[in-house]
């Protein structure tokens, strides 16, 4: 694939005069350092698109050194300091090699480090650090073309440099490359290999085929597996799922075969996970991401989408779990979140909730399609909490349904069109991308328009008409307790069957209701 760079770069007004400042510090103190930006920010800018990351690297001193001599060249002309002077420190344990010094020019902030160089141990991608040239910083970089770039912007001499001699050429025939062999460059620091996925998918490019026979290669796995930390493998992760090509990036963790030593399991899952469960995991990321993008990006915020294609793509592991320490049942997809990958909690109990609200969505779908359908008889998960009324009943258990899962019903009720019908295996159609996009996107927009007739779509916001303490005072009870919350839930039930009704007639119910049930014990 061919990619249009530009032969130079244009730089912006307030580039200009962040650059200009920097020199004008080396000219003041009669420096002799040479100042290149490194990062995206140079092939942002070769490719056209505009980059607010600007990370200095300097030859031959630190950054918190250079950094101290711009804010003191700043007050020895009379102009305005830099905001937020402060330093970085290293955190070898988040990737983080070197001390860093950050300040905020003209409204940008700039981080300085040193160019260096690395020599790894055999049992850890953390290496040791020194000082090195400009050309051993750019061959120490994961790849040729990648956030931490082998290419620079010489600030001094306002040119490209290119000093791996490959890194433009990558650019511009869309390649993933790493500058030294790609084999020697993992097992340094694994963490490249999901780095070099992350950027192929973001980017559109492809894998150079020694850079996927390296990342597929068993020594590889085995050191990903080893050597990095979880909190890293999921933060690469998160990026990936948050990024603008999901569906790639999941693809090419699965063709490169590693998927299960990304999302490791515990052992002795039940059921046991069948084979071919990555390929079904990436094909529900892709109908999910289909999806979303023919009802409209619009109608999810960020955290939705993000936790929709979570909830597709462990979708097939939604009834898996396992026993941890005390025996106690747990689903898998709890263990992946928070140990194979080091989420947050929430996200983990997010979709778990997602998952295990499916089954009542799938039930309640046909009828919300069909208002006119009379199956809404036929679902019996909401007990005695509802009369023998089709439409109070199914405007109840909808109710009920949305108040588990709140904002993320839609989420649900998505995830629940990939699975609809339930009396049809859907999983070749998945597997064949047979999707049936429309058909799926008219089933959810019908389905979210009988949500909001029903006037359900902010059910959870609902306050209740009668409080604990009032139907304490009709029960005559001194204190709470399971009685009183299940006079909650009946309350809660029969004010979603009746919209209008009010806290009075609310209460006539329940004592009518109340002395019915006395009279017959």
């Amino acid at each position: 694939m061919a990619v249009q760079v530009k032969e130079k770069i244009d730089l912006t007004n307030t580039e200009t005069k962040i650059f200009d400042t920097l020199l004008n510090t080396l000219r003041h103190f009669h420096l002799n350092t040479e100042l290149r930006v490194a990062g995206g920010w140079v092939r942002d800018k070769l490719l056209g698109k505009e980059c607010y990351d600007i990370d200095i690297a300097l030859d031959n001193m630190l950054g918190s050194e250079f950094a101290n001599k711009v804010a003191e060249y700043l007050s020895s002309t009379g102009q305005k300091p830099p905001a937020g002077l402060g330093i970085i420190p290293s955190n070898p344990d988040q990737s983080k090699h070197l001390e860093t010094a950050r300040m905020m020019l003209f409204e940008l902030w700039i981080d300085f480090v040193n160019l260096r160089c690395e020599d790894y141990s055999d049992n850890s991608r953390i290496p040791t650090m020194k000082f090195g040239t400009a050309e051993e910083d750019a061959f120490r970089r994961d790849l040729t073309i990648n956030r931490t770039d082998a290419l620079f912007y010489n600030i001094n001499t306002n040119s490209v440099e290119d000093l791996t001699g490959r890194g433009i050429a990558d650019l511009k025939s869309g390649k993933i490359v790493t500058p030294l062999p790609p084999k020697a460059t993992f097992m340094d620091d694994p963490l490249r290999v999901l780095r070099a996925i992350r950027f192929g998918a973001r980017f559109g490019f492809i894998l150079d085929e020694e850079l996927k026979k390296a990342a597929a290669s068993d020594e590889v796995k085995t050191a990903l597996a080893a050597k990095i930390s979880r909190e890293r493998v999921g933060t690469e992760i998160d990026l990936m799922i948050s990024g603008n090509q999901p569906v790639k990036a999941m693809t090419y963790i699965c063709d490169l075969t590693l998927f299960w030593i990304v999302f490791n399991l515990p052992p002795k899952c039940e059921p046991a996970v069948s084979e071919g469960c990555d390929r079904l995991s990436v094909a529900y990321v892709d109908a999910a991401w289909n999806l979303i993008e023919l009802i409209g990006c619009s109608t999810f915020n960020d955290e939705q989408r993000r936790l929709t294609l979570y909830a597709a793509l462990f979708l097939p592991l939604r009834m898996t779990t396992y026993k941890d320490n005390k025996g106690k049942e747990i689903p898998v997809v709890s263990y992946i979140f928070r140990d194979s990958l080091k989420r947050k909690a929430s996200d983990a109990e997010t979709v778990i909730n997602i998952h295990r609200a499916l089954k009542k969505f799938l039930s309640l779908i046909p009828s919300l399609e069909s208002p006119d359908d009379v199956k809404v008889s036929e679902i019996d998960w909401a007990g005695e909490l509802v009369d023998d009324h089709v439409t109070s009943k199914l405007r109840v258990l909808t109710g009920f349904l949305l108040r588990e899962i709140k904002d993320f019903w839609r989420v649900a009720l998505l995830i629940s069109t990939l699975l609809y019908p339930t009396d049809v295996d859907c999983t070749q159609d998945i597997l064949s991308k047979n999707f049936q996009l429309d058909k799926r996107r008219n089933l959810f927009e019908a389905v979210e328009n009988a949500i909001t007739n029903l006037g359900l779509e902010k059910v959870w916001d609902v306050k209740p008409l009668v409080n604990g303490k009032e139907i304490m005072n009709v029960l005559q009870l001194k204190s709470g307790g399971p009685l009183v919350r299940e006079w909650q839930q009946k309350l809660l039930a029969w004010q979603l069957a009746h919209a209008s009704g009010t806290a009075e007639e609310c209460l006539d119910w329940m004592k009518e209701t109340h002395q019915k049930r006395i009279k017959r014990e």
